[in-house]
């Protein structure tokens, strides 16, 4: 006799929460704002006028809540590979020197 399969159970989806929806909303601020390729100290003004900005359209945030939102907006900024920003080997044999 041939087991039925059991579909998997569907996890109920939670609503959004309020910090949740600054986050996506700063994220979606940063990416069309240009800010990822902004010197860093212009980086730092703009989350701060963004942070308080979203504090004033969501004023539920703690302050806890709006601190993480800065450092999360600014380590979203920074490139995951510091083009750059070191030395490379320039040759074969100093690549492999290591």
């Amino acid at each position: 006799m041939a087991r039925k399969r059991r579909e998997p159970r569907a996890k109920p989806e939670q609503p959004e929460s309020l910090y949740d929806r600054a986050r996506n909303e700063l994220f979606s601020a940063i990416r069309q704002c240009d800010v990822i390729g902004a010197p860093e100290e212009e980086q730092v003004e703009w989350m701060t006028e963004t942070v308080e900005f979203l504090a004033a359209r969501y004023p539920q945030l703690t302050e806890a809540e709006k601190e993480q939102l800065r450092q999360i907006g600014l380590r979203f900024c920074q490139p995951v590979i510091p083009h750059g920003a070191q030395q490379t080997a320039t040759s074969l044999e100093d690549a492999n020197a290591a």
